[in-house]
């Protein structure tokens, strides 16, 4: 069978996503755009032998719509033959475009793939494409829908997670990331955006906060108690029994951050790669998505990552590096726990508290960061894994060649 290879990875700083961040003025597709010259750029592609581009976008309404995928593609100046598809698994988007561009590569369809997402949060916010899971009432209640928050903090509570040890574990992805910032550990895989004039608007991560620590967060309240006693306490309770309340201890600060941001990955077989006179930095091991329960929604990692492991072959030891998304501080901790993984290995350059969780991009962003740590160190496999809305979980394995 074909092997699908990882030959390069890219993706923007994250801009606060609101109107003052730096990468407001910047569209989607222009991030995009950014994107796609550099890899051409910096592998000197003949853009030709790129058979598809697949983008995720968990938001594909406005600029962000009518398959930006395809758009990117003409706007970058890339060869016409170059197809394009926007997908969505909510904030697996990202990975789930690596994951569909390796199912492509290893089935011979087709032989080079560029895949990743974008979102630009600060120009359109987060459910701003509404749907039925939300606001269809018969739906919405037929499902036990509640808000991603209150999962959080039902995992929290059924864990046994107190208000300082998710705020521990928000500090110290501050800590890491400030500190891998400050050595170059993103520079690799980091291009700067400018404005249409050559002007940089952003060449950084721009909300990680060194000074972050669990007595600064302690003066945060809590984000989620007040949707709770609306009524998704009760409705998350009624499915978890074992508790009499839940506690309500995530908040903005140990909980991702809302930010814009783009990354893609340059992919193919090993026949296309030397064909395009590229050297491969990695091999895709396998890929897996599984469905979860849907009202404690946030779980799903710890599955995905299990099957994962099982059709390669491998066991949670075998994992050098571990990304665990932070959606919430609770979702890496619960998953670490459930895998026997000791944190140390986990998110070894920060997460998406300290750097903010883009939420189409992620995804393939963290598994670039991944893949740039495994170089850096030398070390041989890696595991990227998010949690996913609606109660699903995703895992992509990956081996430095």
């Amino acid at each position: 069978m074909t092997e699908a290879y990882i030959f390069d990875a890219v993706r923007t700083p994250r801009g606060k996503g609101k109107k003052d961040g730096r990468l407001h003025q910047a569209t989607p597709v222009w991030l995009l755009r950014t994107l796609l010259q550099a890899l051409q750029e910096r592998n000197r592609l003949d853009t030709t032998l790129v058979d598809d581009v697949v983008l995720g976008c968990v938001t594909p309404v406005g600029e962000q719509g009518a398959d930006i995928a395809r758009t990117a593609v003409l706007d970058a100046g890339w060869a016409q033959t170059v197809a394009g598809v926007t997908q969505s698994r909510f904030c697996a988007s990202g990975l789930e475009s690596v994951n569909l561009a390796t199912a492509k590569i290893l089935s011979g369809m087709e032989d080079m793939v560029v895949a990743g997402g974008v979102e630009s949060m600060s120009r359109w916010a987060m459910g701003s494409d509404g749907g039925a899971w939300v606001m269809d009432p018969r739906v919405n209640s037929g499902t036990a829908f509640v808000p991603q928050g209150i999962s959080a903090d039902l995992i929290a509570t059924l864990e046994g997670f107190g208000r300082q040890d998710l705020d521990a574990f928000a500090a110290e992805s501050h800590r890491r990331a400030a500190a891998a910032q400050a050595a170059g550990h993103f520079n690799r895989s980091v291009v700067a955006v400018r404005d249409i004039n050559g002007m940089i608007l952003l060449d950084r991560d721009e909300t990680i906060r060194p000074g972050t620590s669990v007595e600064s967060l302690a003066k945060l309240n809590s984000s989620f108690e007040m949707m709770g006693t609306m009524g998704f306490d009760s409705t998350a309770l009624d499915k978890y029994t074992t508790i009499e309340k839940i506690h309500h201890h995530h908040h903005a600060g140990n909980s991702s951050g809302i930010v814009d941001g783009a990354a893609l990955m340059l992919l193919g077989s090993k026949a296309a790669g030397e064909k395009a006179g590229l050297k491969p930095r990695a091999r895709v091991r396998m890929c897996a998505v599984i469905g979860s329960e849907p009202t404690i929604m946030l779980t799903g990692p710890t599955p995905a990552c299990r099957k994962a492991l099982a059709k390669a072959g491998m066991s949670a030891s075998d994992i050098d590096l571990w990304e665990i998304n932070e959606a919430f501080a609770t979702v890496p901790m619960k998953t670490a726990r459930d895998l026997g993984v000791q944190l140390d290995r986990v998110n070894v350059n920060g997460g998406a508290i300290a750097m903010g969780h883009p939420l189409g991009a992620t995804g393939a962003i963290i598994l670039g960061t991944a893949l740039d740590e495994l170089e850096r160190t030398g070390k041989a496999t890696a595991m990227a894994t998010l949690c996913v809305g609606a109660g699903m979980g995703i895992a992509t394995i990956i081996e430095r060649v």
